[in-house]
């Protein structure tokens, strides 16, 4: 066999090796975030006992990230601006906001078709009326 060849035969297992661990990792990626959405959870905050004021919050679970404005006026939620979503397949769930300010709750239906999105969403409403940062 050549030296040529050998550094060949080399580079491919290398690179084989590097797509094995990356693939890997990956999947571990994915399983924590699938984790971390199913076993999201939403506290029972008194929105009415919410200081007047603008709220950050935000929740990342990996895939999706959400970063939210929440407004409170007299005890009641006037506002829900999304400052930032990263959302893969979620962009529908952009509007839940208004589904939120309606009912005066955080736990809305989701959106069809972005189940995901949408509770990140709510949660990092949640974190801003609970003044809880991250997830």
């Amino acid at each position: 066999m050549t030296k040529r060849t050998r550094i060949i035969i080399l580079t491919i297992q290398f690179i084989v090796i590097a797509a094995i661990i990356a693939g890997i990792i990956y999947l571990v990626s994915v399983s924590s975030y699938k984790a971390a959405v199913s076993n999201m959870t939403y506290s029972d905050v008194d929105i009415s006992s919410v200081p007047d004021g603008s709220y950050i919050g935000e929740c990342d679970v990996g895939f999706i990230y959400a970063k939210v404005e929440v407004t409170m006026e007299d005890g009641v939620m006037t506002r829900i601006d999304l400052l930032e979503h990263k959302n893969g397949q979620g962009k529908n769930a952009e509007g839940i906001e208004d589904d939120i300010v309606a009912q005066q709750k955080v736990d809305v239906d989701g959106i069809s078709g972005a189940t995901n999105s949408s509770k990140v969403i709510k949660k990092a409403v949640d974190n801003a009326l609970t003044g809880v940062t991250g997830q």
